[in-house]
């Protein structure tokens, strides 16, 4: 995990992350935790395609297992509105 201090970004500037960026997100440490994480824009949108992706996967299993059933939101109300037999 590379890290940097906020003080040095505001010291030194943006350019202090760019050459961090080159090898891995840069996790900025902000009062000795870390507080933020930068990356570059290629890496955000693939990790969000592989997420949405991932939560695509993860509904169809649920749907071939039986876990989740098709229908419609009112299907669904009519069903929690029903008194336990």
């Amino acid at each position: 995990m590379v890290t940097i201090p906020a003080q040095d970004i505001k010291r030194r500037g943006i350019g202090a992350v760019d050459k961090l960026l080159e090898r891995e997100p840069v996790h900025i440490v902000k009062n000795n935790h870390p507080h933020y994480v930068v990356m570059r824009e290629d890496d955000y949108q693939t990790m969000m395609e592989d997420l949405a992706l991932a939560r695509i996967e993860a509904s169809e299993a649920d749907l071939a297992t039986g876990r989740v059933q098709r229908g419609s939101s009112v299907d669904l109300l009519k069903t929690l509105d029903e008194p336990d037999s």
